[in-house]
């Protein structure tokens, strides 16, 4: 990586640190948490299906993994805070790497590969509902002892700024993916696995260290979420809503690249917010919300929000140099 790479990344570290500074207020702090948290998870999800072109329908394996592990081992066996974090995202990248070496082994690909994602969530969540140890269908609940140590903070603005550091350190791994040779391997295997066989790339097991790191960071950000708000039920932590959270994200906001997940997870609930301040608390508009932006997205920005910006952009260069009706009958 190069000190230009870094420059957006620590551009907008600056100004997501200062942003609490300026709005105090707990709704919209609450917001930006669970919007990062999302950003977190939809990012893990962006380094297998953007960059790996496997795209999963069931990340929902990985977030509540993480969440579940992280809350089990704090409260059955009084492990910290900080270690069950650790542990938590170690807990997913297993999980992806077994779900992988299944799938991949197998030669699942496309739509059976996602499929089977889905299958796995399902199954967790139905075992996480059953399973005494996991609190069954009432959950677990997160004694509130407000202390570092816990991970709990007198000021949620710490907690916002904890959660902000985790997203910009997953943003560095995802530009360093992206300018690395594993990131190459990747993005071959992705755009022809048969091809980036015959040139020497080992397809399963590039595949197989994608799908740990993308497990690994999902269970972070399901990690986070159960520290955050204190309390996971199964259909919570293994729920299709986030999984279609974190595939919607990067969708809308530019797949395959670093910033796209959270541009689509900030676009995404501000709209969803927003939605809900004109329609009132009415259930389910969100979700009609992120429906509508993603038949927009798909018909008219496949490259999402961040690639329409990019072809404004080069039109407009264009125009500059050759006059906007060269311009337009080119385009035609």
């Amino acid at each position: 990586m190069t000190a230009r790479d870094l420059i957006p990344i620590a551009v907008l570290t600056i100004l997501a640190a200062l942003l609490p500074l300026v709005v105090t207020s707990s709704p919209v702090l609450n917001f930006l948490v669970f919007m990062l948290i999302v950003a977190l998870g939809a990012q893990g999800w962006n380094i297998l299906g953007g960059f790996g072109g496997q795209f999963s329908f069931g990340h929902a394996a990985f977030f509540g993994t993480g969440a579940y592990v992280t809350a089990i081992l704090q409260l059955r066996y009084g492990v910290n805070a900080w270690a069950g974090l650790m542990l938590a995202t170690v807990a997913g990248a297993v999980v992806g790497w077994v779900i992988g070496f299944l799938s991949f082994r197998s030669g699942l690909r496309g739509s059976y590969f996602a499929l089977v994602t889905l299958a796995f969530a399902e199954v967790f969540r139905i075992l996480a509902n059953a399973a005494s140890f996991t609190g069954g269908a009432a959950g677990l609940l997160i004694k509130l002892d407000v202390r570092p140590a816990n991970l709990q903070f007198a000021d949620r603005t710490v907690f916002y700024w904890l959660v902000l550091a985790f997203v910009v350190a997953v943003l560095l791994l995802t530009r360093w993916i992206q300018r690395s040779r594993f990131g190459a391997q990747l993005v071959a295997v992705r755009e022809n696995e048969d091809a980036a066989k015959a040139l020497g790339v080992n397809s399963l097991r590039v595949k197989l260290r994608a799908i740990a790191l993308s497990g690994g960071v999902t269970a972070l950000s399901g990690c986070l979420y159960a520290q955050y708000f204190l309390y996971i039920d199964a259909n919570i932590a293994y729920g299709s809503w986030i999984s279609v959270e974190l595939l919607l994200a990067p969708i809308i906001g530019g797949v395959g690249t670093v910033f796209g997940p959270v541009v689509g997870a900030l676009t995404l609930h501000g709209l969803g917010e927003v939605a809900k301040q004109f329609a009132g608390r009415i259930p389910g508009i969100d979700l009609i919300v992120f429906g509508g932006v993603l038949v927009l997205a798909v018909a008219f920005a496949r490259g999402g929000i961040l690639g329409l910006l990019e072809r404004l952009r080069d039109r407009s260069r264009r125009m500059v140099t050759r006059g906007p009706k060269e311009v337009s009958h080119a385009g035609r």
